[in-house]
């Protein structure tokens, strides 16, 4: 017996990829439903490899009675007016938008960092995911953090396009391919050229200065892994269509040495080392694209402060940093609750 589960925005970047994951993964089903706007209605995608296809359902006729998981990929507009009448109905509700994630009374979740964390889903019957790049960020973190307790963060992060949804990709390429032929590359998707070139802004500022995007990771962090760490974030667009990577400086409490560290990550659940001191040897975002694993390389000390070290994050902003970590949720949501599939 297994879960009947909506995908919710099953035609954007994040919900096809979701799709994919489900049958990569083989998540126990019954039923799969892909759930988007009225624009797509009666379209036909793909359900990953299988070989089978799903037609599309307008969301606002969807009923969400009888099925047990609502994976949410829309939007923050959507997920605020349509997931508490998926939870009402008793589908519990993954929810990849920024709605609920500081909601004090939903679960934010990264499997690999806080899975018991999850035990207060009943209160909305909603669950919030990450945003993409703390979610590669903690996974990096936790097994460091309980090593050696980490007193502050410094991070800047290289995200991809793919993070600002569809548009972002197609601005990347059609500028790329203007520069080329001499037509126009004014930017219409983001605030300057993102082809060749790097913007200091993901998302909208604050009136301290920072953006939208850094307070996310500021704040995420702090409710997953642990409130007392003080983080800096500067979160920068580069021109990669997919895998954000981040340049982490990390102080601890405790003292501990990047070969503590490499042997430490060596063994972390969600994590890749590739760490060797030679030339290419670490990873860059071209490489991790449909990759499950959050990458780490450069792992060295930083002698300017007293236990200090500099990491190098790597991951599919698409997969774990969205898709990956929803599906990962719902198996343990499955695990340790639901425990419907046999």
């Amino acid at each position: 017996m297994g879960y009947r589960v909506a995908v919710v925005g099953a035609t954007g970047n994040v919900g096809r990829e979701i799709l994919n994951i489900l049958a990569e993964r083989q998540f126990p089903l019954d039923e799969v439903a892909a759930v988007a706007s009225s624009r797509s209605t009666g379209n036909l995608i793909d359900f990953g490899d299988s070989g089978k296809e799903l037609k599309v359902q307008n969301i606002e006729h969807f009923d969400f009675d009888g099925w047990d998981i609502a994976l949410f990929a829309a939007g923050s507009d959507v997920s605020k007016v349509y997931a508490p009448i998926a939870a009402g109905a008793g589908c519990t509700v993954i929810d990849n938008s920024s709605f609920y994630r500081m909601d004090p009374d939903v679960p934010l979740i990264v499997p690999e960092v806080n899975p018991e964390a999850i035990d207060g889903y009943r209160a909305k019957n909603i669950v919030a995911n990450p945003n993409c790049s703390t979610a590669q960020m903690v996974v990096a973190l936790k097994p460091l953090h309980d090593a050696a307790r980490i007193k502050r963060v410094v991070v800047a992060t290289y995200q991809s396009v793919s993070g600002s949804g569809k548009a972002g990709m197609d601005e990347l390429f059609e500028q790329s391919r203007n520069i080329f032929v001499g037509d126009s590359n004014e930017p219409r998707k983001f605030t300057k050229q993102i082809a060749f070139n790097v913007i200091p802004q993901c998302g909208d500022f604050h009136d301290d200065g920072s953006t939208s995007e850094e307070w996310k990771l500021v704040v995420e962090t702090k409710k997953i892994l642990d409130s007392s760490i003080k983080i800096s974030a500067t979160c920068v667009r580069v021109p990669v269509f997919v895998g954000h990577s981040e340049a982490i400086n990390i102080e601890f409490e405790d003292e501990i040495s990047a070969d503590q560290a490499r042997e430490i990550l060596r063994e972390a659940p969600g994590v890749m080392l590739i760490d060797k001191r030679e030339d290419g040897g670490y990873v860059t975002p071209v490489e991790c694209v449909g990759e499950y694993a959050t990458f780490v390389s450069r792992v060295r000390e930083d002698p300017t402060v007293d236990n200090g070290l500099s990491i190098w994050v790597v991951s599919d902003n698409l997969r774990k940093g969205a898709a990956l970590n929803a599906v990962q949720i719902a198996e343990l949501l499955g695990r340790r609750h639901l425990q419907k599939a046999a």
